[in-house]
């Protein structure tokens, strides 16, 4: 994206989505960015006009609902979400990795049943793995789900889920197996949030930056749902789904990050050539052009990098897990240290909230955390050395 770089696996068809993506980020969701910052939650008909353009779920097969596309589809959406330095669409939660947590997890019944009305954007899902005690370690979760005839009877907490507020579909991980059991004892269920009275928002969380994607507390108490409801028909698989799916979202945290300091640099270049200081632009002082050469080789060296793991996937190569770990916290490291760097060169307009580059600022930080702490990650790619 920055000094007309290209990425290697993009071809007309890609262009011509990135230009419908762009147009529907710049009319839909910029102007009405503030206003979902300061509800917590995006407007429904925005989401619903991103299922109508086929902006769902694009690599979801036709048979359930999705475009049949390639994951370059879905990395395209990313990359023009960032580029307009938003995070109020909750495109990775909403309509990636939620969507493929399920397609990957679920029965061929079971994604007939709900996966068009979420392609549609009619049903919004979210993902409830996290708990107090139990965000990393997934091991650890305490939610349990006791067999009572027809029925599955839920209790537990889960916390920083994203969407929880807005959701009708909640695909919720909890504890089939004894005390003891591991990995071996999780399972997971959907939960039809309007018809389950046991699936209760506690609150939504108040958090430093991506505010419009609301973040709740979820308590599950007596939850009842049917049997049918248990993803995949088998107990105990739960954990081993999740572990493949963690996989893809932990390339498109790096995919963010990277595309993210991408854009900041071209924000403050723009910015440098024009702010004049000193008689002079601030694009004429040898250190900020240093910083920004600087911050755009650290931008490019990740770029590479992730462009050769999404061509490698458009090729059939399946994602090799120590891959998108690697591009997950090299990503959202340089994201975090090249908004910062470019942040201190808007001077006092950096620390203006209305600014794009103050936004990206504060959505920033959570990426070394979601997806697997950074230094986790490390520890298991060392695991493999």
């Amino acid at each position: 994206m920055t000094v007309n770089y290209r990425s290697p696996w993009m071809t007309d068809e890609l262009d011509m989505l990135r230009a419908t993506a762009r147009r529907f980020f710049e009319d839909e969701v910029a102007p009405k960015a503030a206003k979902f910052r300061a509800q917590h939650h995006i407007d429904r008909d925005v989401w619903k006009k991103a299922g109508d353009l086929g902006l769902l779920c694009m690599s979801i097969p036709e048979e359930y609902g999705g475009q049949g596309a390639t994951f370059a589809h879905e990395v395209v959406m990313m990359e023009e979400q960032a580029r307009i330095a938003d995070s109020t669409f909750g495109f990775i939660p909403g309509a990636l990795n939620g969507p493929a947590f399920f397609h990957g997890t679920a029965s061929h019944e079971q994604l007939l049943r709900w996966m068009p009305g979420i392609a549609s954007g009619d049903q919004m899902l979210c993902v409830c793995i996290t708990e107090p005690d139990a965000g990393t370690d997934v091991k650890a979760m305490r939610t349990t789900a006791r067999r009572e005839g027809d029925e599955y009877v839920l209790n537990g907490n889960k916390i920083f889920i994203t969407l929880g507020e807005q959701a009708d579909l909640a695909l919720v991980a909890a504890r089939t197996g004894g005390a003891g059991s591991g990995a071996k004892g999780i399972s997971l269920f959907m939960v039809e949030t309007a018809k389950t009275p046991g699936f209760k928002v506690n609150k939504v969380l108040e958090k430093i930056g991506q505010n419009a994607m609301n973040t709740a507390e979820i308590f599950l108490e007596d939850a009842r749902v049917p049997a049918e409801n248990l993803i995949g028909g088998v107990e105990g698989k739960g954990f081993f789904q999740l572990m493949d799916v963690f996989t893809r979202e932990r390339l498109s945290i790096g995919i963010v990050g990277i595309t993210t300091a991408e854009r900041a640099i071209e924000l403050t270049v723009e910015h440098a050539k024009n702010r004049k200081m000193l008689g002079q632009t601030l694009w004429d002082f040898q250190n900020t052009r240093f910083t920004l050469v600087e911050c755009l080789t650290e931008a490019r060296v990740g770029r590479v990098f992730i462009d050769q793991i999404v061509k490698d996937l458009v090729d059939g190569k399946p994602l090799q897990p120590n891959d998108a770990m690697m591009a997950k916290w090299w990503g959202s490291e340089k994201q975090c240290q090249i908004v910062d760097r470019c942040l201190r060169l808007f001077g006092g307009y950096g620390y203006i909230c209305e600014y794009p580059i103050a936004q990206m600022y504060m959505d920033a930080r959570v990426a070394k955390i979601y997806g697997g702490s950074n230094e986790t990650l490390k520890d298991v790619i060392a695991r493999s050395m």
